[in-house]
């Protein structure tokens, strides 16, 4: 992107937020259940502007909007935050239109308040919020204005895909790393996750302001903001302000502590100058973003390799390797009334220590593969040290691939070579040998789809 012109200087005025407030906890009834918030409001007489806060992905308390909410009420703005709904919201389903209902009741709710402006009555959206906010507004004009703070305006897996290879790159990832988790991420089978936000960007005609910073990891900052921009231009709305915060991160703080220089400032001076501010003299203005690739859609996984296909894989594995082992004992304690000159007592015990270590190696290749998408998410978080330890991982886990392939191959030869030799396996045996190399060999073909086998690695 060119270099931005820096913000007007009116937007960055200070603001005295010194005014005595009131608070008040309230419950608002929502789609199958009840939903609790915190009014804060300022004291001085008359009608104010009004706003609600919508939080991100997770639970999404109300406590972690306090400071913003408290800054905002003593500047003169009735805030409301809400604990986010329990019921219809998960790791898996979540609907953005049933959270843009709860957004909208809380709307109603403020604009029956005496001490509130109904026609300076909006919404703020963080993060996840940005693909609510967007649904609220298009759906009512009770919604006054919108404040979008690091809006993907991209889709969920789009969105997700971008900060995903944006931390392997901080740590140095091997490219072999991120095929195997984009891979991984196209199987997936979450609707949320392929959500297109434009046609809601495209319904809104009230004022707009948003805020990206240039250090978040998150989301990609400047598609988002393009994405925003193009969209309201369809819908024929100028009214909107894009600002970009220097050093700001996806809460719009420094490294996770104090906020932007400038944030609180722009937020309150925009929101109290409506409706004057909705049609800036710069639309897009503030710190120059740098967004190093760009985004990039996840195809949809075949059949084949899609999350059911791969927990089906790794169940028969599973149940292959408790198998094989089973059977491996029931005929070692049956092969002692066995003479040693009998062939299969000759030709098996081989063949079942090699089918023990296969099982071993499976299982060892399963758990390997837990803990590294286990260490890449914590040194996501902290990522002071950690490609070393993201290496060591990725070489632990290709190493315990190729090893699986070279004793499913050798236990397969000497299987065949015991079976020319004349051994005539037993049925516990037939179960041992079909489990364990059965399981392997579907744990082989996952490997080779998510690229275990790939190189450059």
């Amino acid at each position: 992107m060119q270099a931005l012109p820096p913000q007007p200087a009116i937007e960055l005025r200070p603001v005295a937020a010194v005014d005595p407030i009131r608070r008040q906890e309230i419950s608002v009834p929502a789609e199958g259940q009840t939903l609790f918030g915190t009014v804060r409001a300022p004291t001085t007489p008359g009608r104010h502007p009004a706003m609600v806060f919508v939080s991100g992905s997770g639970n999404g308390s109300r406590t972690e909007f306090t400071p913003q909410a408290e800054f905002l009420a003593k500047a003169g703005v009735v805030t409301l935050a809400f604990d986010k709904r329990t019921v219809g919201y998960n790791f898996r389903d979540r609907d953005f239109g049933l959270l843009a209902d709860d957004a909208l009741r809380m709307v109603e709710y403020l604009r029956t308040r005496p001490d509130v402006d109904p026609l300076r009555t909006g919404l703020w959206g963080v993060s996840e919020g940005g693909w609510v906010v967007p649904i609220a507004a298009a759906k009512s004009l009770d919604v006054g204005f919108t404040v979008l703070v690091s809006s993907p305006n991209v889709s969920p897996l789009r969105q997700v895909a971008w900060a995903l290879n944006e931390q392997l790159q901080r740590l140095h990832a091997p490219i072999g790393v991120r095929d195997l988790l984009t891979r991984a991420m196209g199987g997936v089978g979450f609707d949320f996750l392929r959500y297109d936000a434009r046609p809601a960007l495209r319904q809104i005609r009230q004022p707009v302001l948003a805020f990206y910073g240039t250090m978040d990891p998150s989301i990609p900052f400047v598609e988002s903001s393009q994405s925003l921009i193009t969209s309201l231009k369809v819908a024929g709305n100028d009214q909107y302000t894009v600002r970009f915060m220097d050093k700001a991160d996806h809460a719009m703080r420094i490294n996770g502590g104090p906020f932007a220089h400038g944030y609180l400032e722009t937020l309150a001076n925009w929101i109290l100058g409506l409706p004057g501010t909705a049609r800036p003299a710069v639309h897009v203005a503030g710190a120059t973003p740098v967004q190093r690739f760009e985004a990039s859609d996840i195809p949809a996984a075949p059949w084949y390799a899609g999350g059911t296909m791969l927990g089906l894989t790794i169940c028969l594995a599973a149940v292959g390797y408790v198998a094989g082992p089973v059977a491996a004992m029931v005929v070692r304690l049956r092969g002692r009334r066995q003479t040693p000159a009998d062939t299969n007592a000759r030709l098996w015990p081989p063949i079942r220590r090699r089918l023990r270590r296969m099982a071993w190696t499976g299982l060892g290749l399963l758990a390997s593969v837990v803990a590294f998408i286990t260490v890449l998410v914590l040194f996501s978080v902290n990522q002071a040290g950690a490609w070393p330890a993201v290496l060591a991982g990725w070489l632990v886990v290709r190493l315990l691939a190729v090893l699986m392939l070279v004793q499913e191959v050798t236990a397969v030869a000497a299987v065949v070579a015991g079976l020319r030799e004349g051994m005539r396996p037993s049925r516990w045996q037939h179960v041992a040998i079909a489990g364990v190399l059965g399981g392997t060999g579907l744990l082989l073909v996952a490997a080779a789809y998510y690229g275990l086998f790939a190189f450059p690695w």
